[in-house]
């Protein structure tokens, strides 16, 4: 009996384990990926190979989010509206009252900031960045960008058709 017991658990556990597996699958899958997410943001780039484009055609990663700060809405909403009309974004939000903590030049500062999220084609974020660093006041401007991998299509492909104009990054000047 302790021996039909033993065998019995052993395929209990068996089943359970082929249960869970495809569960587990598209955590394992994404974790595979997952050196070449880091490796990619790190690079400031998308991946050189995009995932395969989902049902809606967007292909993920070529949408970024760009976070900018601004010592205040004057600024930001001139950086957010110069940006918005060179078509180096198709949005830009202003996200008041931010308080950043850093260090810079060997002190710990504290200040009231603006933060603006600027969605664009991955594609403009180099243009982007050479643009922001032109105008901006900081001698050294925060721009950062995350490649998007999922949202709604719609609003995905609105960026893109707003941002399409601008072909090639080089030819943007302040």
């Amino acid at each position: 009996m302790l021996f039909s017991y033993h065998v019995g658990a052993a395929q209990v556990a068996l089943l359970l384990s082929l249960l869970w597996m495809p569960a587990l699958l598209p955590v394992a899958s994404r974790l595979l990926l997952l050196p070449r997410a880091l490796l990619s943001m790190a690079s400031g780039s998308p991946p050189s190979q995009p995932s395969p484009a989902s049902s809606s055609g967007y292909v993920p990663g070529s949408v970024s989010a760009a976070f900018v700060t601004c010592p205040n809405e004057k600024v930001a909403k001139e950086i957010a509206r110069a940006v918005v009309e060179k078509r180096l974004a198709a949005c830009v939000n202003l996200i008041p009252q931010i308080t950043s903590i850093y260090e810079w030049k060997g002190k710990i500062e504290e200040d009231n900031e603006v933060l603006m999220m600027i969605k664009t084609r991955s594609s403009m974020v180099p243009a982007l960045t050479d643009f922001v660093r032109s105008v901006h006041p900081y001698e050294v401007a925060e721009v950062i960008a995350l490649p998007v991998e999922q949202g709604n299509a719609p609003y995905l492909h609105w960026v893109h058709q707003v941002t399409e104009s601008v072909s090639d990054s080089s030819t943007v000047l302040p």
